[in-house]
């Protein structure tokens, strides 16, 4: 997604613009506007006309409307975000107040204006345009004195940075010289990799080369980190993947992703933090069903005594058409967030959001047992969607 324009006040109330690049993004925009939003883009309207004679015949004119949406529909084989709403502002061609369809699609700029932007729809433009935000993958392909490391999107491979330096011969008797270049150069990967990977984010970093080159440069990383006591390096050595690559360059990465291994490894890599969560959820409620609850008014209450640990919601939540309900669940995200909880925002696309919306939406699992809670004798009370 591109950033176009953000122009928000103290008090929330504000206009974005943006252009979206693919589904992904088409997702984003479906999550971020809510009825009574209003929404500008170019579109293309029927318009009568009536000549002098009194013979009518109708035309399509392209024009900019800006509509206050009532409905919205996401076609997701299409890729198109259809919003229903009235004109809001002057247009020769639609009369105030007239209703009319917006496409939101690939590569087509739209501005949306809200009254309040809540945190969860900040956090998700800022997700939605930042790359390093929601990159599954990281890799790193080299060979000797080149490298690329690269982040890996589901639509697009963005080069975070190339490395290219000379590394001497290897020479009878002058092998050190060699070696000290080989050093440095691994060094230089090594923090390309710490400063354009986010290790929090990525579920996976594919090191891939021809050779031994890629093995030589592990060896050398979780030495040098252990060293150092790098604790983001040592804690995330299970998400490094050594792959074979036929050279250092980008396009090598195509074949390597293809690899059976590395897509065994990397199926459904977007979700499968928000997988992991809700089976630790099923897990907890199995084993010590005081520490897991689900439905808002028993989230709640745990979030008042600050014991969340992970908090388990799904982005239908916040699409809700009551005003008042979405405010109560980014309240909740928020205050979770302050008191140092995690929050993981399920996909109602995804098959684990799915299975969430049948816990009610929202689910919690707690740091420390609150049986009182359990005492109640409604899990799934009323105040849920």
């Amino acid at each position: 997604m591109k950033l176009l324009r953000k122009d928000i006040d103290k008090d929330g109330k504000g206009i974005v613009a943006l252009i979206p690049e693919d589904a992904e993004d088409i997702w984003h925009a479906y999550n971020l506007i809510h009825p009574g939003d209003a929404i500008r883009a170019s579109t293309i309207r029927k318009v009568q006309t009536e000549s002098a004679t009194g013979s009518s015949s109708s035309n399509r004119v392209r024009t900019t409307l800006t509509i206050q949406a009532e409905d919205m529909d996401f076609d997701t084989h299409a890729a198109v975000l259809r919003i229903k709403g009235r004109n809001v502002e002057e247009n020769q061609y639609v009369k105030m107040g007239a209703y009319h369809t917006l496409d939101i699609e690939a590569n087509r700029k739209f501005s949306l204006q809200k009254n309040y932007w809540d945190s969860i729809s900040i956090e998700r433009v800022e997700m939605a345009c930042d790359p390093t935000q929601h990159a599954d993958l990281a890799a790193v392909v080299m060979q000797e004195g080149i490298a690329h490391v690269c982040l890996v999107t589901s639509c697009m491979t963005i080069v975070r940075a190339k490395i290219d330096q000379s590394i001497p011969r290897k020479r009878k008797g002058h092998t050190s010289q060699h070696e000290k270049g080989l050093q440095r150069f691994f060094e230089t990967v090594m923090q390309a990799v710490l400063r354009h990977v986010r290790l929090d984010v990525v579920k996976c970093v594919l090191i891939a080369s021809p050779g031994f080159v890629k093995d030589q440069f592990a060896e050398y990383m979780w030495q040098t980190a252990f060293k150092t006591d790098n604790k983001q390096l040592l804690e995330s050595k299970g998400k490094f993947l050594l792959v074979h690559a036929s050279s250092g360059f980008k396009h090598s990465l195509k074949e390597v992703l293809q690899d059976p291994a590395v897509t065994a490894r990397l199926s459904d890599t977007k979700a499968a933090g928000e997988v992991k969560a809700l089976e630790q959820f099923y897990r907890t409620l199995q084993d010590d069903p005081a520490k897991a609850y689900y439905g808002y008014k028993h989230v709640q209450m745990a979030n008042e005594a600050q014991a969340i640990e992970t908090l388990l919601c799904s982005d239908k939540l916040f699409r809700s058409l009551d005003l008042a309900e979405r405010k109560k669940y980014v309240a909740l995200v928020d205050s979770v967030k302050e008191y140092n909880g995690d929050v993981k925002i399920f996909s109602s696309l995804h098959i684990s959001g799915e299975q969430l919306e049948q816990l009610t939406g929202i689910a919690a699992i707690l740091r420390y047992p609150m049986p009182e809670i359990e005492s109640d004798d409604d899990p799934s009370d009323d105040d849920s969607d």
